[in-house]
């Protein structure tokens, strides 16, 4: 009877029984898992610079097109019009209007070499007394013509000539009429492929209005819009796995490329691309993927399960450890975070033990039962 007695007080003296974690180090890897999609490394938005009614188009949705390729053509007869008009004076001039200002001009010359001579003429006989003076300021006043004529005519036909005003004027017209008609035809400005047609023969379009979006052939990567909780941890550089929904035996890696210098005031997002290494075939703009990203790892660290730190405030908690059969309240640092384990980076050692529960004072004396650690599941946030 004492003997049990003796039992009895002995295990009451070491307490009751309480499941504990027992510490040891690990690998400790912190991952951001959330959805995004695959867009093409560069997007173009195509419409037309002039209104016009479509008369052809030519590409579907998915097709590929190479710079120069037609994508629509509008109705040009206006615009023909004008180029037509445009080179018939172009052409007149060349043909008819130039070779008559020369003609002029000639014609111009040769009456005031007749006006001078016949001037000249005059002056002797005036001098001799042969014709009145009035015969003499007839001769003068018909130089005087004759040499406004031949410079009217030098002006005219240098106006007129190859390289004088007129025929400027009138090549920057034809140049003008060529311009607009060649915008009645609309055509691919790089190699890429069609994602979205949004016009139909027979529409009127508009300048602004978006015709086509083309994706250029820049290659492709990840747009993944992530919880802003998560920026404190993220760095360009960083690799990521990621596994296209419709094909989920498939993997392929990729690494932070860039992270928008602002939030979503809307949704709370922070968007960020990844660059893929090595693009698989099978990708496509839009598909959806599943990223995981890894933010950070730890060899030999020591982690406790989140369900025994307490009294979290940033970067320290308190735990509640049991050290030779006594509990003990233990303020630690921490570490890397996750959604199930975080790291400790002071105030426990490998093989320590700590409760998932603070309702025990600390200095009482427990005996315990290893508790399972909880399954790993490292990633640190999750968007949908």
């Amino acid at each position: 009877m004492l003997g049990i007695l003796a039992v009895l007080g002995y295990r009451q003296w070491q307490g009751p029984v309480i499941g504990a974690y027992r510490l040891s180090a690990m690998t400790l890897v912190q991952n951001v898992v959330a959805t995004g999609r695959v867009v093409s490394s560069s997007r173009a938005q195509v419409g037309s610079e002039i209104t016009g009614v479509v008369m052809e188009r030519r590409v579907e949705e998915g097709q590929r097109v190479a710079v120069g390729d037609v994508l629509l053509t509008l109705r040009a007869d206006e615009f023909e019009a004008r180029r037509r008009e445009a080179q018939s004076e172009l052409d007149q001039l060349r043909r008819a209007r130039w070779p008559q200002a020369q003609a002029r001009l000639r014609q111009a010359q040769a009456q005031l070499v007749q006006a001078r001579r016949e001037a000249d003429r005059r002056k002797v006989l005036l001098a001799s007394r042969a014709i009145p003076r009035e015969v003499k300021e007839q001769a003068d006043n018909a130089l005087a013509t004759a040499l406004a004529d031949e410079q009217q005519a030098q002006l005219e036909a240098a106006r007129l000539s190859p390289d004088g005003t007129e025929e400027a004027l009138l090549r920057e017209r034809l140049a003008a009429a060529e311009a607009a008609l060649s915008k009645t035809v609309l055509r691919a400005g790089f190699n890429g492929t069609v994602l979205v047609k949004a016009v139909e023969a027979g529409d009127l379009v508009q300048p602004g209005q978006v015709l086509f979006e083309l994706a250029r052939d820049s290659g492709v990567e990840v747009l993944v819009p992530l919880d802003e909780r998560n920026l404190g941890v993220l760095a360009l550089g960083q690799l990521a796995v990621c596994i296209a929904d419709a094909y989920p035996t498939e993997s392929f890696h990729a690494k932070v490329k860039r992270i928008a210098p602002s939030i979503d005031p809307m949704r709370g997002t922070v968007d960020v691309r990844l660059a893929i290494d090595s693009p698989p075939p099978y990708l496509r703009d839009d598909l959806t993927v599943t990223v995981n990203i890894s933010t950070g790892r730890r060899e030999n660290a020591i982690a406790v399960p989140n369900d025994g730190l307490f009294e979290q405030r940033n970067n320290a908690a308190v735990v509640f450890a049991v050290r030779n059969g006594v509990v003990e309240r233990v303020p630690v640092e921490l570490g890397l975070k996750g959604l199930v384990m975080t790291e400790v980076t002071s105030g426990l050692r490998d093989g320590d033990r700590v409760l998932n529960r603070n309702d025990v004072k600390a200095g009482t004396r427990v005996r315990l039962t290893e508790l399972a650690l909880p399954l790993a599941r490292p990633e640190i946030g999750t968007n949908p």
